[in-house]
């Protein structure tokens, strides 16, 4: 299956379990995989044929903004419902969520989430 790919959205939101985190806020980092027949656009040229990844930032972008989860695997999902919601042509979704600043009292990386959806699920 084709793809379109967006890696390493960087947004500060207010998502968190602890008040702390949706009062001050922290950065967070989407990845996008979007599964989808890419040949349409292959032949044609014309973006009505393929998912326009600006959009797909925008409505990323502004589900961030507009909201302050708990969880980030809600977060994950809302993003995943809104873009299979918007555009037909998905025929399947990863989304990952990542948190490099979890609150936890230790060394690491960061935190994340991953969900796939697909149009079965919806």
């Amino acid at each position: 299956m084709d793809k379109i790919l967006l890696k390493d959205i960087k947004l500060y939101g207010y998502h968190g379990v602890l008040e702390k985190e949706r009062e001050i806020g922290q950065y967070f980092y989407i990845d996008i995989e979007i599964a989808l027949d890419l040949k349409p656009a292959g032949i044609t040229d014309e973006l009505g044929n393929t998912v326009d990844y600006s959009k797909v930032y925008d409505i990323i972008k502004n589900i961030n903004e507009g909201n302050k989860f708990r969880l980030i695997e809600s977060f994950a999902h809302k993003i995943s419902e809104e873009l299979m919601a918007t555009f037909d042509k998905i025929k399947e979704i990863i989304v990952r969520v990542r948190k490099p600043d979890a609150p936890i009292d230790g060394d690491f990386g960061w935190v994340g989430v991953e969900i796939k959806r697909s149009r079965e699920d919806v």
